[in-house]
């Protein structure tokens, strides 16, 4: 590892309480960001009511922080390799959190989904780097079991975000679903200034962070997000400026060669384009199902906030105890099959919960428990494939561009999702039009979900989803 003076520290091993310590504030704040991409969900119902929120802001109050994050975690990622890993996750956890402090402050929707883009700013900074940390920082021998720990706990944190923040919101109040996150960042600090080393590759990181090829990205994503919410002439208009916002950015980035926030030649590794396209479709479908499936729950089923949250605990448990063994497996067996297996599974998972009804355990578990073994089967080995496809040096850049394929999908199917299967306006909280939109947005999900089980049997059979050593 090449420390901040360009000296070669020690690498860490997954068995001595530095390495535990480091792995435990990469999770616990890439979890912290991960788990408010979907805590929000269950407390959608109670939030539009109590700020009288129609659909399109319930969606920015999503996807506004969704949007920030994928536009900026390649700048958090270059900054990393840059300045040092460790101060830039610091900065970003700093901010993440005072952001979430504004957020539990907010008196309208309007106010909710400014502080929503701000905090998304602070993820994109220590996401990236709760990632390039492990990476950069363990033995080649631990690295993988170090990470496949990471995806399966910081899945983990996600799959609890509804579990706990239906418990806060019924309890106390949907506001403390974001003060939560200052005893979190507390203990991340601590964790952080105590056992993680700083790391660095300015030579690598060159001039990535450039802030014009950050703004296009926003932009970009921004306006096809604007479009698919609010569709009319407005919408088009946005349409053509996130087109050639996304023009220019590709331009910018080509021009600056090495030196670009996302360098293009990282795409002339096959492995690595088809699993970023892979990792659109998947997440994407994922994000959009479990926004609407939050939704249904409570305004359609009666479920209270944490009677939905709990309604996906299978999904936390086989997350929590399989990932690290599901990492293994494919570092044994190569990644292939289970990239292949798993998005089917969720699609047939996906498929079974079109039939939700009031019983739990017949129309609702089968469903939640197939997508929840296909979730499990291709989390670790998609992250552990990605990174070794382009090797150490690129840790940073790599992890932020998987990571901003993954919300950027997400973004993109909630914003679309809702036009497709016709729900608009205050119809979210009337049974009959969300019952049938919610039906027909399965559909659309596992259909998804089943494509992307079809984009990875296109990976060469000899893919492998060993880190690479240094």
């Amino acid at each position: 590892m090449r420390g901040v003076g360009g000296t070669v520290d020690s690498k860490l091993r997954l068995g001595a309480a530095a390495g535990r310590g480091t792995l435990a504030a990469a999770v616990l704040a890439s979890g912290m960001a991960f788990l408010d991409s979907t805590v929000v969900n269950v407390a959608l119902p109670k939030l539009g009511a109590d700020l009288n929120a129609n659909l399109a802001e319930l969606q920015w109050v999503l996807n506004g922080y969704t949007l920030t994050l994928a536009a900026f975690v390649l700048l958090g990622g270059a900054l990393g390799d840059r300045f040092g890993r460790r101060k830039i996750f610091l900065i970003g956890v700093l901010w993440f959190t005072a952001a979430s402090f504004a957020c539990g402050l907010a008196q309208s929707p309007t106010m909710l989904v400014g502080a929503r883009i701000l905090q998304g700013v602070g993820a994109a900074l220590l996401v990236p780097g709760s990632l390039s940390l492990i990476q950069a920082s363990f033995h080649h021998e631990d690295r993988g079991k170090a990470i496949g720990a990471w995806s399966g706990l910081a899945g983990v944190t996600t799959a609890l975000g509804p579990f706990i923040g239906g418990f806060l919101i019924d309890q106390v109040s949907w506001r403390w679903i974001f003060f939560m996150n200052v005893p979190l960042a507390v203990a991340v600090y601590v964790l952080s200034l105590r056992f993680v080393p700083e790391s660095s590759d300015p030579e690598n990181a060159g001039d990535r962070f450039d802030i014009g090829g950050a703004i296009l990205g926003a932009v970009a994503l921004a306006g096809l997000t604007y479009g698919l919410i609010s569709p009319g002439v407005l919408g088009w208009i946005a349409i053509a400026v996130a087109a050639l916002a996304a023009v220019a950015f590709v331009a910018l980035e080509r021009s600056r060669g090495d030196h670009a926030m996302m360098p293009l030649h990282l795409f002339s590794h096959r492995v690595f384009s088809v699993l970023n396209i892979y990792t659109v479709i998947v997440y994407g479908a994922f994000g959009g199902l479990f926004f609407l499936l939050a939704i249904f729950l409570q305004n359609v089923l009666g479920y209270s906030a944490l009677q939905a949250g709990m309604a996906t605990l299978p999904l936390t448990l086989l997350l929590l105890v399989f990932s690290a063994r599901s990492g293994a497996l494919a570092t044994r067996i190569g990644p292939r099959p289970q990239l292949v297996i798993g998005p089917i599974l969720c699609a047939t998972g996906a498929f079974l919960l079109r039939f939700a009804g009031d019983n739990y355990w017949t129309t609702i578990l089968p469903g939640v428990l197939i997508f929840s073994v296909g979730l499990t089967a291709l989390v670790a080995p998609l992250t552990t494939t990605v990174l070794a496809a382009v090797g150490d040096r690129f840790a940073g850049v790599a992890s932020g561009t998987n990571n901003a394929a993954a919300r950027a999908g997400s973004l993109l199917a909630v914003a679309a999702l809702p036009l497709l299967v016709g729900l608009s306006g205050a119809e979210y909280a009337q049974a009959a039009p969300m019952t049938a939109s919610y039906r027909a947005a399965t559909l659309w999900c596992a259909a998804f979900l089943a494509a992307g089980g079809l984009i990875a049997l296109t990976l060469p059979r000899a893919t492998s989803a060993k880190s690479p050593t240094p």
